[in-house]
């Protein structure tokens, strides 16, 4: 059985989007897993810009319509996408979206979902839609006030959030990752320096992991991604070159994490 992955956050412009698309195809093709992402930001869905699915016929909207799942789903880099319509003008039940694609866990390895950044009803289906929740948040306090209050979202539907992903990290002038450790109560997993990476693979409508070739982001989603797996990290001369001081908090949290989902795997 598959297992459902929600990346939430409560603020636009962090990347999460990025990460989602990042992650599911770094999965797929250096893995080799089966992945489903999906599109779960119903009101201004842009998955499908990431994954270069510009015009889809069939959408999560029309799934949530009653179409089928089947006539939603797009391979592309090696993922099956459902990618979302932002010309929607019909209203959808996001609370619909659980049992919609509960049946797929079967089919996939993973099943991927990029949620709303706005505290609605589009998030919550996430959450409750999810059997682990990762938060995406940029380094700053006006963020980490967001994810503060989607982690009490996520505890009062018993799904809490299980690692923080830290985006677009500048150094200097960052919050403290100890400081948003405590703050939320929740182990940062990951930190991902801001490069101009990112913004390139967009404007080409490609993932970031499969738009360049050894790059620090690229290595922060794989360890993050072998952590999911409950794999142990690669050690490489290369990571070294872009460990800071932090690099120990994250690799511990992730050894917790990839302990965790290693035990799921086998109950």
């Amino acid at each position: 059985m598959g297992k459902t992955l929600g990346f939430i956050s409560l603020k636009g412009g962090v990347g999460k989007t990025t990460i989602s698309a990042a992650v599911a195809t770094h999965l797929a093709n250096s893995y080799h897993k089966k992945v489903l992402l999906i599109d779960a930001n119903l009101s201004a869905p842009n998955l499908g810009l990431h994954m270069d699915i510009v015009s889809p016929q069939k959408t999560i909207h029309d799934v949530l319509n009653g179409d089928s799942v089947s006539s939603a789903i797009h391979l592309q880099y090696g993922v099956d996408v459902i990618p979302g319509n932002f010309l929607n003008n019909k209203e959808v039940n996001p609370m619909l979206l659980k049992d919609k694609i509960a049946h797929l866990k079967k089919d996939y390895d993973f099943v991927v979902l990029d949620s709303s950044p706005s505290l609605n009803e589009e998030m919550l289906a996430t959450i409750i839609a999810s059997d682990h929740l990762f938060a995406v948040s940029t380094p700053d306090y006006p963020t980490l006030s967001c994810t503060i209050r989607a982690s009490q979202l996520a505890k009062q539907r018993h799904r809490p959030i299980e690692g923080i992903i830290i985006n677009q990290s500048r150094g200097h002038y960052d919050v403290n990752l100890e400081e948003i450790q405590e703050s939320t109560g929740i182990p940062i997993v990951a930190k991902i320096k801001y490069d101009d990476i990112q913004h390139m693979a967009l404007s080409e409508r490609v993932p970031a992991t499969l738009f360049a070739g050894r790059t620090p982001l690229t290595s922060e989603v794989d360890r993050f991604c072998r952590a999911v797996l409950g794999l142990p990290e690669r050690k490489s001369w290369f990571s070294s070159l872009f460990n800071g001081k932090n690099e120990k908090l994250e690799k511990v949290n992730r050894a917790v994490m990839a302990k965790s989902f290693y035990k799921g795997v086998f109950k």
